[in-house]
């Protein structure tokens, strides 16, 4: 006798099917699709001030590396394992001329030169036959960019209208930073879930001005029009915010290229946007961000929320705070090391999420196809157009 009845639990999770992310979007080593799409382009990779006579471990797109500043001024950033026996040269010591390995005292330059063998014969005959590798770097707004692409597609490093318009009572400033106040400055969590967090502008609406209470300016907390338009660089979200006098504020939120954007102030501070933001994957799970942005004379930091919840920083917050008062760290960690996109739904509100997939998708096409991606110049010099910021329009 059959005693199976037709169930009515549908929907269940026993029937989801494997979980799975888009590999050619998410990771970042040598070698992928994206991985080899990012070193295309110049990323930020410490403040110039983290370079220094002293060798520091640092990790971009997967790669351990070695940032060192030589006794002349020059920014030197080299694969860690010494061309000779292949010791790290986090041990190295910096000189006049680059940085001397401990193990057999072999120097190499900013650029991989091997200039001394001092356990050779006349200090080695053959010096040009080994070279550290390294990757070209250059100074800019108060951090050090590197590029990791292939030397003949290097493209030159783009300047910014936004931070080239420094006015005489203004500084730039860099910094690196936690993308929630207090938390750890390296997040735990894949490149492009974060960089989608600003993409997607309806969340403004829930998570900071509903959910976990007003966290950002009053005058972003309305449910706002949205439109959408691809720019020469990327993508930009604009933003109608009606407001209670009457009139409406128009948020225009920019982004430049695959990792770089300007978001406008939180604080609802009217005018053009004075920063760009750039994210760096570290490796697939996890990611830092770089600043720079043009402050007052005297003024050390970019202005950016200084707390989460009751005036207490991440760090500050009890487990039950952080569940009760969620914010971009607990939305963007809380999707795992890197999300599942076989178990997205996505809908119109999307819209921006999917543009923005699609400009990536087309880089990756035309990659492949032997074309350079978006958002690249081989000229003398790149000017970037930003039309980020925050601007009132009369009712």
């Amino acid at each position: 006798m059959d005693h199976t009845a037709p169930s009515t639990d549908v929907g269940t999770a026993y029937n989801m099917k494997p979980s799975t992310y888009d590999v050619s979007l998410t990771e970042v080593r040598r070698g992928t699709p994206m991985g080899e799409l990012l070193r295309r382009y110049w990323h930020p990779v410490a403040k110039c001030e983290d370079a220094t006579d002293t060798p520091k471990v640092i990790t971009v797109l997967g790669e351990e590396l070695i940032l060192f500043r030589d006794k002349t001024g020059r920014p030197g950033l080299v694969y860690p394992r010494c061309a000779h026996r292949g010791t790290t040269l986090y041990y190295g010591k910096v000189e006049e001329r680059g940085i001397r390995c401990c193990y057999h005292g072999w120097l190499f330059d900013v650029q991989g030169n091997c200039l001394e063998q001092p356990c050779e014969p006349g200090g080695g005959k053959n010096l040009e036959r080994t070279r550290q590798p390294w990757y070209p770097v250059q100074e800019k707004y108060g951090l050090i960019f590197a590029y990791m692409g292939p030397p003949e597609k290097k493209p030159v490093l783009p300047l910014y209208e936004n931070l080239e318009a420094v006015r005489s009572d203004e500084d730039i400033v860099a910094e690196q930073k936690a993308f929630a106040p207090g938390g750890p400055i390296i997040a735990p969590c894949n490149w492009l879930q974060y960089f989608e967090n600003g993409v997607d502008v309806y969340h403004v609406y829930i998570l900071h001005s509903n959910f976990s209470t007003v966290q950002f300016a009053e005058e972003l907390a309305s449910f706002p029009a949205v439109k959408w338009e691809y720019t020469p660089y990327g993508l930009q979200a604009i933003r109608d915010l009606p407001q209670k006098d009457g009139g409406t504020l128009r948020r225009i939120t920019e982004f430049l290229g695959p990792v770089c954007r300007s978001i406008p102030d939180v604080f609802a501070l009217p005018g053009p946007s004075e920063r760009i933001e750039w994210i760096l994957p570290v490796d697939d799970t996890h990611f830092t961000t770089f600043s720079a942005g043009r402050v007052p004379k005297g003024q050390d930091k970019i202005r950016t929320r200084k707390a989460l919840h009751n005036g207490k920083l991440y760090d500050e917050m009890t487990e039950e705070e952080h569940q009760k008062y969620p914010n971009d760290y607990e939305a963007q960690v809380g999707q795992g090391p890197i999300t599942f996109h076989s178990e997205e739904h996505l809908v119109t509100s999307d819209k921006g999420v999917g543009m923005y997939r699609r400009q990536l998708q087309n880089s990756l096409k035309a990659m492949a196809e032997g074309r350079d991606p978006d958002g690249v110049s081989f000229g003398n010099d790149m000017m970037v157009k930003v039309g980020a910021g925050n601007f009132f329009l009369n009712s």
